[in-house]
């Protein structure tokens, strides 16, 4: 597992993470902290097969988060309870011999919330996309920008690479 100073190496030598906002705030002892851009609700099922080639990915709403104090830039999302599509504020530029994992911040947790992500496969290179999940029955708000989840990247032996999809995500 990369520690803080081999993660800024990287971001700053090799871009290994673009877009973020602050890189002191969000690099942590073992990962680096991901922040929110979007947030989307579901709005029609998807359909998943082995080969995807019946893949269907289901229709979202971006959500427009509300100006609570008009003296401050960023507005909040007030979320119910339910399941929310993700999209970070960062690029992710993975080379061939490093892959990622993601974590829900504690913080998140402690708020009766949490976000499920696969695995950042060695060669990716995209805008990170996860699932926010809601528990707590009275709902979360969630600032612009805030911090939600954590990457952590272990080096790999050489690979091709990943070739799907969502490669150069934007």
């Amino acid at each position: 597992m990369l520690n803080k100073e081999q993660i800024r190496q990287l971001i700053e030598k090799e871009k290994l993470i673009e877009g973020y906002i602050d890189l002191a705030q969000q690099l942590t002892p073992n990962g680096f902290d991901l922040t929110v851009a979007e947030i989307s609700g579901f709005v029609s099922s998807g359909a998943l097969d082995f080969s995807n080639k019946q893949r269907q990915l289901p229709d979202t709403e971006m959500l427009m988060p509300e100006e609570i104090n008009s003296q401050e830039k960023y507005g909040w999302w007030k979320l119910k309870k339910g399941a929310y599509k993700v999209k970070t504020n960062e690029t992710v530029n993975l080379p061939n011999n490093l892959i990622a994992l993601a974590f829900s911040r504690t913080s998140l947790l402690r708020m009766g919330a949490f976000t499920q992500h696969g695995v950042w496969d060695a060669g990716f290179k995209g805008r990170g996309e996860f699932i926010l999940v809601v528990e707590n029955p009275q709902g979360l708000k969630i600032k612009q920008n805030a911090r939600l989840s954590q990457l952590v990247f272990l080096a790999v032996e050489e690979t091709e690479g990943y070739q799907g999809i969502y490669k150069d995500l934007k």
